[in-house]
């Protein structure tokens, strides 16, 4: 029988042809930016809990990708003995592998508590938990309680490395006590897909998304015919068009009955069908036409830390690290400002500072989504009151361009997206973020101010990458210049 880790047990629940591809492919798995964050977060969430868990300084931390995972596992069979909280413990039972983030004595027990960045209990969670829990046990350790530790998103840093509270803990004892059947007939499956030859034939849909996006995502697309008009790429489905597409494998726009659409998805249909563009631009001037000039493009470009490192911050509060505005005068003359913070303390109060006078006071300030806009200037607002009365002048002066894109444009090449990413080139073939050099959307922008403030990062290449995020966020609010001027068939003094 192959050993199976906790991690290819639970890529079994999610899809099987992925854990045959984790055991007899792994080369194809391409993990995403995203993911890739979302696993440095992890890391870090499990560095604070072991602090926490271990207040007396007296446990251990079992390493297994240093020491190998044999010695692991002998290293925790001696340490059961000592009574001492220990951290990744290995165990390993009828055929599966697992770590266990934290298990504490309790009496001739123990207390195991598994630690998760999210702020709350997922049902993926819970498989995670009676996997381990099952493992545990069958490798003979008593347990007399099982937790999962998630994120308390009330809690606020007070600072000095101080994070007792952090974390809430659910109890979910019972629960793992009671699906050890159902764990056992998992591996059982699991091990039986593993053992064949190839992989189980499978299609994508929902479950490449669901509850992780899956890195053999583009393997598994590329196997499959590709549809010449993608029906995923109609916007916003309901559950019934989502069903159609990714449980019936409808893949074809034309082949989606016209009763499961809305006039946006018409829309997005009929104009991909044709190739031809949608415009209706007296409807995007009327839009306009209540704001005059001087007017603001602004973007910002945040970072958020699932363990707060400022004091006054919660869990994955955004902070802004940068901002671009472009303005354009009452004469037309247009004029770009920017701030940009790399220095590693809390940017707040000289971002908000050097805003307020970038935005003046008078004028619409347009943004592109300004949901998030506007969080960010709130939660500014509320870090710096002596700058909380210009930030929410600025805040009641935002004018968002994507409702008006959407309501009034498509571009087949948008592909069902009305992304400032897919709308720019749509309208303007010479501007293109794939052109930018280094930084080219917001996640690779926080994974820039992560590198620039790392102390061992050098100063010749942290300035490579202050240029890279200033063309970057620049280029977002120019991008905001054009799409205005567009509407409103204005030309511009460039």
């Amino acid at each position: 029988m192959r050993t199976l880790s906790k991690s290819k047990l639970l890529a079994y629940l999610q899809c099987p042809k992925r854990v045959w591809l984790e055991v007899h492919q792994p080369e194809l798995r391409q993990d995403s930016a995203d993911s890739q964050q979302r696993f440095a977060a992890g890391h870090r969430v499990g560095a604070v809990a072991q602090a926490i868990y271990d207040l007396a300084g007296c446990g251990t931390l079992i390493e297994p990708h240093v020491i190998g995972y044999d010695e692991a596992l002998r290293l925790t069979a001696s340490l059961l003995a000592s009574h001492r909280p220990i951290f990744e413990a290995a165990f390993k039972a009828n055929g599966v592998f697992a770590m266990a983030d934290v298990i504490l004595p309790d009496g001739e027990a123990w207390r195991m508590v598994e630690i998760k960045s999210t702020t709350s209990v997922k049902d993926y969670h819970r498989d995670d938990v009676a996997v381990q829990a099952y493992v545990a046990t069958s490798a003979g350790v008593p347990l007399s309680r099982v937790a999962l530790g998630h994120i308390d998103n009330t809690w606020v840093y007070q600072g000095d490395d101080q994070y007792n509270g952090l974390f809430v803990e659910a109890d979910l004892t019972d629960e793992a006590r009671a699906r050890r059947a159902e764990v056992a007939a998992w591996v059982q499956d699991a091990q039986c897909i593993v053992a064949e030859p190839s992989a189980p034939k499978i299609r994508t849909g929902r479950q490449c998304r669901a509850p992780y996006e899956c890195g053999f995502f583009a393997h598994c697309r590329s196997c499959e015919p590709e549809p010449q008009h993608p029906a995923e790429w109609l916007p916003r489905p309901s559950p019934k068009l989502s069903y159609l597409i990714e449980v019936e494998g409808v893949t074809e726009m034309a082949e989606v009955p016209d009763v499961l659409l809305t006039p946006l998805q018409r829309r997005v249909r009929d104009c991909t069908l044709n190739g031809q563009t949608f415009f209706d631009q007296h409807g995007a001037q009327a839009a306009l036409a209540g704001h005059g000039l001087p007017a603001h493009f602004l973007d910002f470009e945040t970072i958020s830390h699932v363990v707060p490192v400022w004091k006054g911050f919660r869990p994955n509060q955004v902070a802004p690290f940068q901002f671009s505005v472009h303005r354009v005068g009452e004469d037309g003359a247009i004029k770009n400002e920017g701030f940009l913070d790399l220095f590693g303390r809390d940017p707040s109060e000289a971002c908000a500072e050097a805003l307020v006078a970038a935005c003046g006071s008078v004028g619409p300030v347009y943004v592109y989504n300004q949901a998030f806009e506007k969080r960010v200037l709130k939660e500014l607002a509320e870090r710096v009151p002596n700058h909380a009365e210009g930030l929410m002048r600025i805040h009641d002066r935002v004018v968002d361009l994507l409702p008006i894109a959407r309501d009034h444009y498509y571009h087949p090449s948008q592909q069902g997206s009305w992304s400032i990413k897919a709308v720019l080139p749509a309208m303007f073939h010479e501007l293109r973020y794939d052109a930018l050099g280094g930084v080219k959307d917001g996640g690779m922008a926080m994974a820039a101010y992560i590198e620039a403030t790392d102390p061992k990062t050098t100063a010749e290449r942290r300035q490579a990458i202050a240029t890279e995020l200033s063309r970057y966020c620049a280029l977002d609010t120019w991008a905001t210049v054009k799409l205005w001027a567009f509407f409103l068939g204005r030309e511009l003094n460039e």
